[in-house]
């Protein structure tokens, strides 16, 4: 019997990348639940683990060590990874509404933003403050101050605990790098905490000289000072704002019962008002039993979080949360020291600050280290072959899975082909081309755009302007009540690629089968004499006007092996075409853009219909972020391999990391034109004054074959 494909019939989205939701992507990955599409929404492609900060501060972890990658979790959770912040939750339509995107559907929702501390109803804080959360906007902030010189001026807002620690942390990081500090902390009281706690904190403030400023309110803030109620002015030249729990203010207007600005939950986690909603965290108030904001809760609530979010979508026995009375408390002190309090017992010193590292790495290990996960077996009675086949790496998604050169060569005759087909409509030129990628990340929307510029692509490339669309969307078999939320993120990610352009989506089709699959056929008006491959001219510099590495990124992501890139790469919003008035096709002699073939086989495809060779400076051509570093520890892209063998005898590369890279098969790459010498400096700056990394890279030759070194 043939082997059933599960079809997904729940939406569980999870918003916000807390402690508790890292906990439970980890748990997911380990234990899905079939039938289900997991989403992630967050900010950024990472998220902060708290109890690390004030030792980045303070200069002992750097800020690698403190962030827990999403992508690479997500990944490992098979859940799509949005990054977009949340600005509106419908809990009647039941809908996530991020800017920039068609609203996502969910069946099961689950809340871990956590707090702010942004400080927006002090005059004069947006502009001249920085909130210590979240962290993101902070660390740049405090990385930015860390490298300017002279005395440093800072005011922390908020003497409890948390502004203590980092006023500690900051005096401490101003020492270790011999810059003379003044340093206030701000509040009616400084440090509310047990007596014994309490005086070991002040005694650390006075150690390093923080000024205590108390018993007065801040009224505004300058550029250079903050002003109290009382009259004085405190210098300042960073104000960091660290007073309390504020809760992100969009959640208050979604509907669903609050107090305080945060989502009351009962014992099962789950809103009192709307059940198919949960939470965990700082963004909720635990009614059956009210507790202080702190992150030991979020990570204690995760396992009965995970555990309810499954029950609620398989129809078991849900559990409860039973938060602790009291917990540890563990404080850094600056240096590497540390206060520990519980139930009235304070211990500080070295000694705490190694027990506090010990407790933060290994909640932090588990996100380094991800349990490898086992291999698909073959189905009973499985053919000889099968086997062998599934041992092999999955395909990575590089140009979207498609055929090799291998493959292609006796389709094509053995010669290479224009990028699209030029045809005659009445008076009028008109080029036709189409393409299509599999689902290369579990996000439709990110695919779409991407397979909008790719389909673009070929269309460019002939110096035509692309015109209408029409779509081919193949969507994974799923209940029908889910099919239309997924081709309105499909279609709408796609509009806000083709409509820059000026391209309308005429119509299209769509179907079901075994994953995802997206592509578009375009058509573009030709006003001038298409740009072929053909005719490259002896001389001509090479001009790339992106850099690639979209293969290894990917193949690099699905392996759990790169570092926090989300796509964002991989779907750029425009590609060459008018920038400045010089795109390239207004001069190339010959242009392709860079696909599947990757760099030295659409190179290759020039020279072979010019007639030409080329030599390439390898250290001209530009890359995208960490795919040297992937090509390095010797991640390949499934299709690498046959790009490599249909190129044997025509080309020489050094066998390096980045001569691999020449291999590698690329997503909505840039274009590689042919251009006269002599305009290939201006053309270089029109297309880096318009955002792209582009370069010239190399020239062509009359000798045959290709040298890149």
């Amino acid at each position: 019997m043939r082997e059933a494909v599960v079809p997904l019939v729940k939406e569980l989205v999870l918003v916000g990348g807390g402690h508790a939701h890292a906990l439970v992507l980890r748990r997911w990955g380990m234990r899905p639940v079939p039938g289900v599409r997991l989403t992630l929404i967050n900010p950024g492609p990472s998220a902060p683990y708290t109890g690390m900060l004030p030792g980045h501060i303070a200069g002992h972890y750097s800020r690698d060590a403190l962030e827990i990658d999403l992508v690479r979790l997500a990944r490992f959770a098979g859940a799509r990874l949005i990054l977009g912040a949340v600005d509106g939750i419908d809990p009647v339509a039941r809908r996530v509404s991020v800017p920039g995107r068609a609203p996502m559907a969910y069946d099961l929702l689950s809340l871990d933003i956590g707090i702010t501390s942004d400080m927006a109803g002090l005059p004069g804080f947006a502009e001249h403050g920085v909130a210590a959360k979240p962290l993101a906007g902070f660390a740049d902030r405090w990385a930015a101050f860390c490298a300017a010189d002279g005395p440093a001026r800072i005011a922390v807002i908020g003497g409890g605990v948390a502004g203590v620690e980092l006023a500690l942390a900051m005096a401490e990081r101003m020492r270790a790098m011999g810059r003379a500090a003044q340093i206030s902390v701000i509040d009616r009281g400084v440090v509310a905490a047990g007596l014994a706690a309490h005086a070991r904190l002040i005694a650390a403030l006075e150690g390093y000289g923080i000024a205590r400023i108390e018993g007065a309110t801040p009224l505004r803030v300058t550029a250079d000072a903050v002003h109290l109620d009382d009259g004085r002015a405190i210098p300042a030249d960073l104000v960091v704002g660290a007073a309390g729990a504020v809760p992100h203010p969009w959640l208050a207007g979604c509907g669903m019962e609050m107090q305080g600005g945060f989502l009351v939950v009962d014992d099962q986690l789950r809103s009192v008002s709307h059940p198919e909603i949960l939470g965990a965290g700082d963004c909720v108030h635990l009614r059956h039993a009210p507790r202080p904001k702190a992150g030991v809760y979020a990570v204690r609530a995760a396992p009965v979080l995970a555990w309810n979010l499954r029950a609620e979508l398989v129809g078991a026995a849900r559990r409860r949360f039973r938060p602790q009375r009291d917990f540890l408390k563990l404080v850094s002190l600056g240096a590497k020291s540390a206060l520990a309090e519980r139930g009235g017992l304070v211990l500080a010193g070295p000694m705490m600050w190694r027990w506090k590292d010990r407790i933060d790495q290994r909640f932090m290990d588990k996100f380094r280290h991800l349990p490898e996960m086992a291999r698909p077996l073959p189905p009973k009675g499985a053919a000889c072959g099968v086997a062998q086949e599934l041992a092999r790496p999955a395909p990575c998604g590089g140009c979207g899975a498609k055929l090799g050169a291998g493959a292609l060569s006796g389709v094509l005759g053995g010669q290479p082909g224009d990028d699209a087909a030029v045809v005659q409509v009445g008076g009028a030129r008109q080029v036709i081309s189409t393409d299509h990628l599999r689902g290369f990340a579990e996000d439709p929307a990110l695919v779409a755009r991407a397979a909008a510029v790719h389909a673009m692509g070929d269309i460019w490339a002939m110096g035509a302007r692309p015109q209408t669309a029409l779509a081919s969307v193949i969507l994974p078999r799923m209940a029908a009540r889910m099919q239309g939320a997924w081709l309105d993120e499909v279609m709408a990610a796609a509009q806000a690629v083709f409509a820059p352009e000026g391209v309308t989506v005429v119509g299209g089709h769509s179907s079901m089968g075994a994953e995802l699959t997206l592509g578009f056929t375009v058509t573009g008006v030709l006003e001038r004499d298409p740009v072929t491959l053909a005719g490259a001219v002896a001389g001509d510099a090479l001009i790339l006007s992106r850099g690639i590495g979209t293969g290894v990124v990917l193949a690099g992501e699905m392996r759990l092996r790169a570092r926090r890139r989300g796509g964002g790469d991989l779907g750029p919003d425009g590609q060459a075409a008018g920038a400045g008035g010089r795109d390239p096709a207004r001069c190339a002699h010959a242009m392709t853009d860079v696909t599947g073939f990757g760099l030295a086989g659409h190179l290759g495809n020039i020279c072979a219909a010019s007639g030409l060779g080329a030599e390439v400076a390898l250290a001209a051509v530009p890359l995208l972020p960490g795919a040297l570093r992937l090509s390095g520890i010797g991640v390949r892209s499934t299709l690498w391999d046959q790009n490599r063998a249909a190129l044997a005898g025509r080309v020489v590369v050094p066998d390096t990391a980045l001569g691999a890279l020449v291999f590698d098969p690329q997503t909505a790459g840039g274009f590689l034109a042919a251009v006269p010498a002599d305009q290939a400096g201006g053309l270089v700056a029109d297309l880096r004054a318009a955002g792209f990394d582009a370069a010239r890279i190399g020239q062509m030759r009359a000798a045959p074959g290709m040298v890149f070194a």
